[in-house]
């Protein structure tokens, strides 16, 4: 009783103070999104650029799978023109989020991207939600965010769309010259090693064969079982370098690292952007470093 009291009254809060959210935006009439978690944000702002305010739900560093909201997130929401999602049954948690602040405009952001199943595991046959990792799927997702901004906010639909193909330029500009160094790797040596598989729409797109201890959300992970899986598929393929997602335990790639003789290339960023002082602040930072350390872990001699 005392915690549905406490939830009561966090409720009634969020919404009084929805109350005085409401008249500051009558008065600066301001457009507001709300992003479900910081990699969109920052995607949404570079498209919306001074046009609207942008704002994440979960915070730089985030674990985004499984969060659960807070009162005050509800209450920075409550005042929302829009929310983005990415979907792909990423935010398991968003349903009952959206669900709570009433008739709310809302697009997902990965809609039109053709998803690669995950192959085993709790989620086996389910689409891999990471799909803004992928060279290709970030134009659908800077697309999609241009055209949900200019649907529910059409006064600056013109300032939408031509922020939005300079975004898309940058983001060209970024990739392209790492995607023709992976080209250029022997096809028998293009492979992807990591912990999670969370990176097989970069794999997809770059053209890398991919190999990763336990599938998306596993129940497991880094066990016996998956490390001498792994090993043995380094060692039969050749595979020179074995890496881990920034947010899991990398103790299972080094082991393999060790027991192979391959090299461990870092940690590779997906899920969550770092805090502005972090080694991938933006969108872009992202891209840029995890798709950097594949190139140089792949073409190291």
């Amino acid at each position: 009783m005392a915690r549905l009291f406490g939830a009561g009254m966090a409720l009634l809060c969020a919404l009084a103070l929805a109350a005085c959210g409401e008249e500051k935006k009558a008065a600066d009439d301001a457009f507001k999104v709300v992003t479900t978690f910081t990699v969109i944000a920052d995607m949404a702002r570079n498209v919306a650029g001074d046009a609207a305010e942008v704002v994440s739900v979960t915070r730089p560093g985030a674990e985004i799978h499984g969060y659960q909201p807070t009162p005050g997130d509800l209450t920075r929401a409550l005042d929302a023109d829009l929310i983005l999602w990415n979907g792909l049954n990423l935010e398991v948690w968003f349903e009952q989020f959206i669900g709570n602040l009433g008739d709310k405009p809302s697009a997902t952001v990965s809609d039109g991207i053709a998803p690669i199943a995950i192959a085993s595991g709790t989620y086996a046959g389910k689409a891999n939600p990471h799909a803004w990792i992928g060279a290709d799927a970030a134009m659908i997702y800077i697309d999609n965010i241009r055209n949900a901004l200019t649907e529910h906010d059409p006064d600056n639909a013109a300032i939408y769309r031509t922020n939005a193909e300079r975004y898309k330029m940058r983001v060209r500009e970024t990739l392209d010259p790492l995607r023709a160094k992976i080209a250029a790797i022997p096809d028998g040596k293009r492979w992807l090693v990591t912990c999670e598989g969370a990176f097989s729409y970069l794999a997809r797109d770059f053209g890398l064969r991919e190999l990763y201890l336990w599938p998306m959300n596993a129940d497991a992970v880094g066990t016996p079982q998956q490390v001498r899986k792994v090993i043995d598929g380094v060692r039969e393929n050749d595979i020179p370098v074995v890496f881990c997602e920034s947010t899991v335990n990398t103790d299972p790639a080094k082991q393999i690292a060790r027991e192979t003789g391959a090299r461990y290339g870092g940690e590779l960023y997906v899920d969550s952007l770092s805090e502005a002082d972090g080694p991938v602040p933006t969108y872009l930072d992202l891209l840029r470093v995890t798709s950097q350390r594949v190139v140089d872990g792949l073409t190291a001699p």
